[in-house]
């Protein structure tokens, strides 16, 4: 079900974020610049010809292992669902987002400084209503060992709950964050928490080539002691940064979301697959919902 409430809004001035992409290791600028009523959320590729635009949508958006990535023809951004999550918390509909490479800064793991820039850029709001889309049902997608389901908002919000369980073999132990989305709540509870890996998982991707130069001080790398050369900034870290990619993977919806989203051990696949469903049951596919055919 859809519904109109709030106006949308846009920032009020041109913002940039700057660091190394996790992947790849290479430098990136990416400015945040105030956008029309109506263009949504629109990458551009400044380092390449022609500076083409990628919207986010689910029509643009590519499957892979540990990220959300969009991709329109040759053009490509990866890793993007910590500053979509920061764009879409602080309820920010109307943004271009510039960027001079393919993938976003991986920075400390977290959307801290997203959310530090776009708060220092400021809001304006604009003449047009802020879509929403209203669950108004219960949906279930997944399996026994890894689900995410999406019911009614108990209060008209959004909420997110993240149940995390890796199995009693691993150093990072079970864990839950619940609470409702909002731009304080996001600021204080979800933007802070950092990427996390196992010691294992770390050397592995060393071997194959990529991450070289990310070290115990860029992420969470946990072993059997717990954090390697780091601190947990909550006990729960890491159920709230996969509470923190839920937001930033709905975020391709393209509407605010009211309702309570669950997931049990999801990722960004099975986020993207809820998005779809969720689009579905709205009928939003001609509205900004779009599937690839």
């Amino acid at each position: 079900m859809l519904g109109r409430q709030r106006n949308e809004h846009t920032i009020a001035e041109r913002v940039r974020v700057t660091g190394r992409g996790y992947w790849s290791g290479r430098g990136v600028n990416v400015h945040f610049i105030p956008a029309s009523v109506g263009t949504g959320i629109r990458f551009v590729r400044s380092d390449l010809a022609g500076r083409p635009e990628i919207p986010v949508d689910l029509s643009t958006r590519t499957d892979q292992s540990l990220r959300t990535n969009l991709a329109v023809g040759e053009a490509k951004v990866e890793m993007i669902e910590h500053a979509m999550a920061a764009l879409y918390a602080l309820e920010i509909d109307n943004c271009v987002v510039a960027i001079d490479g393919e993938e976003l800064p991986g920075l400390d793991g977290s959307s801290a400084a997203y959310v530090d820039a776009l708060r220092t850029a400021g809001l304006v709001m604009q003449a047009a209503p802020r879509r929403q889309l209203i669950v108004d049902r219960t949906i279930r997608i997944g399996t026994a060992a890894s689900w995410i389901e999406a019911s009614p908002s108990p209060d008209g919000r959004m909420h997110v709950e993240y149940r995390l369980d890796y199995g009693p073999e691993s150093p990072i132990r079970p864990q839950t964050f619940a609470a409702p989305v909002s731009p304080e709540s996001f600021a204080r509870e979800f933007a802070p928490a950092r990427t996390f890996v196992t010691a294992e998982q770390a050397e592995s991707l060393r071997r194959s080539g990529v991450a070289s130069h990310v070290t115990n001080r860029d992420l969470l790398v946990f072993d059997h002691r717990g954090p390697v050369g780091n601190l947990l900034r909550y006990p729960n870290e890491c159920a709230r940064h996969k509470a923190l990619d839920l937001v930033g993977d709905l975020a391709l919806v393209g509407a605010e979301l009211v309702g309570r989203i669950v997931s049990h051990r999801g990722g960004h696949q099975l986020n993207g697959s809820m998005a779809e469903q969720l689009c579905k049951i709205a009928d939003l596919v001609p509205l900004g919902c779009r599937r690839a055919a």
